[in-house]
């Protein structure tokens, strides 16, 4: 087997990983995929990461070339089994969660693409009819497809109740009639179809609405903080035919589904947090290394040996954390926690701490997104607006907390 030791690092950056963690718990094939994917990141990702993580939101900035790239190289299979064209992995949560750490390495924004393309949405769709695999998964995997998945509302995203939610799915004779508004849904404004969660009397169902339908429109995509290359966008409504056909497993399941779904997603994200933070190590070593004051290295002031000994073990455990929940996935685990929860707080904060502490390394250079004297510019700036999200979408980290404590406490004392 090849050594990940052996990848060449981009841009003269040492890879800490390769010398600091040792993968002796996963099987083999999800060091193969983690390879794969590092090489990809690493020749594709890598030169195009700055223009998308510094170009305002838009249809126009997103990165098709990059997506067509990943599908041909066949990325999004790799959460699916064979008998839906996929790669058919023994672990594919666990493959997954490696490939979303490499790509958020290079690119939150990517990885959080990709995310709701396979996770979210695909995810999602394996619970739908063998039409609906051939529709929309099959294109999806392909590339041939863009996926988007809905739950949060202006008024409803932490509170997914049938009393918080306004998105309506009224039953016809032939199927349903949807009408309501979605908020902050990734990929909306290029995705060729959402899995919709609706209210469905007193219950909720997930259906299946492509966007170029009559009654359905996107909006132009918000500005953000930062991600900006993952598009979002309000999805509205109008009195959308929706043929039963289009229903995503049975009706009155839908929460069910979005709850595994977004538990999924909850993996996938810590392991964004881990390849963020990942990045963040590497780019502070080197800095640290070269940066010299008061005649020395900055690295031989013991205050950020110890720092960065600190952040290294913090790293350690977070990998530790996503890649067990997703191997309990992959064992059968449809909710694994408390571990689930645990890898997406601890991750995700970890990435959020360390941020502010990479920026402080570099100082003035670390505060710039491009320092007009010689167009210079530092990922940890780029990283420090994007890791924020994290600790909020999927489950906020406060959410997490309480999972983790109903997990000790059980639901009677914590409700």
């Amino acid at each position: 087997m090849t050594n990940l030791a052996d990848v060449p690092a981009t841009a003269r950056l040492t890879r800490y990983q390769d010398s600091l963690y040792h993968d002796q718990n996963v099987p083999a094939e999800i060091l193969t995929i983690r390879l794969e994917v590092r090489r990809f990141a690493d020749e594709h990702v890598a030169p195009v990461a700055y223009a998308i993580g510094h170009t305002e939101e838009s249809v126009a900035s997103f990165p098709r070339d990059l997506f067509a790239k990943m599908a041909k190289a066949g990325l999004f299979r790799i959460p699916f089994a064979a008998d839906v064209a996929g790669r058919g992995v023994n672990h594919p949560a666990t493959a997954t969660a490696v490939m979303i750490e490499e790509l958020a390495y290079h690119s939150n924004s990517v990885a959080a693409i990709v995310d709701v393309h396979c996770i979210l949405a695909g995810n999602a769709l394996k619970h739908g009819s063998e039409s609906i695999k051939q529709r929309y998964l099959a294109p999806l995997l392909s590339g041939e497809m863009i996926g988007s998945f809905a739950t949060t509302e202006p008024d409803a995203s932490t509170d997914l109740s049938v009393e918080a939610m306004r998105t309506i799915a009224t039953r016809t004779n032939d199927g349903y009639v949807v009408n309501g508004r979605k908020r902050y849904i990734s990929n909306a404004p290029v995705a060729d179809f959402v899995v919709l969660l609706c209210v469905d009397g007193e219950r909720m169902t997930e259906l299946v609405v492509e966007l170029d339908w009559p009654g359905v429109r996107v909006g132009k995509p918000d500005k953000k903080m930062g991600n900006h290359g993952q598009l979002t966008a309000d999805i509205y409504f109008d009195n959308v035919k929706v043929p039963v056909g289009n229903v995503v497993g049975q009706p009155g399941q839908g929460l069910k589904i979005a709850l595994q779904t977004l538990t999924y997603g909850r993996v996938g994200i810590a392991a964004s947090g881990v390849g963020m933070a990942q990045a963040l190590f590497d780019h502070s070593a080197e800095r640290l290394k070269t940066r010299r004051a008061f005649g020395k290295a900055i690295a031989q002031f013991q205050h950020w040996q110890f720092k960065m000994a600190e952040r290294a073990t913090e790293i350690e455990n977070a990998r530790n954390l996503y890649l067990k929940a997703a191997l309990r996935m992959d064992d059968g685990h449809a909710f694994p926690e408390p571990e689930a929860a645990m890898a997406k707080w601890y991750g995700t904060n970890l990435a959020g701490e360390f941020a502010r502490d990479a920026v402080q390394i570099f100082g003035g250079y670390g505060f710039m997104r491009e320092l007009a004297a010689d167009g210079s510019h530092y990922r940890v700036e780029e990283i420090y607006r994007d890791c924020k999200i994290a600790e909020i979408y999927e489950g906020a980290n406060e959410i997490q907390k309480l999972v983790i404590g109903r997990s000790i406490f059980g639901k009677d004392i914590t409700g």
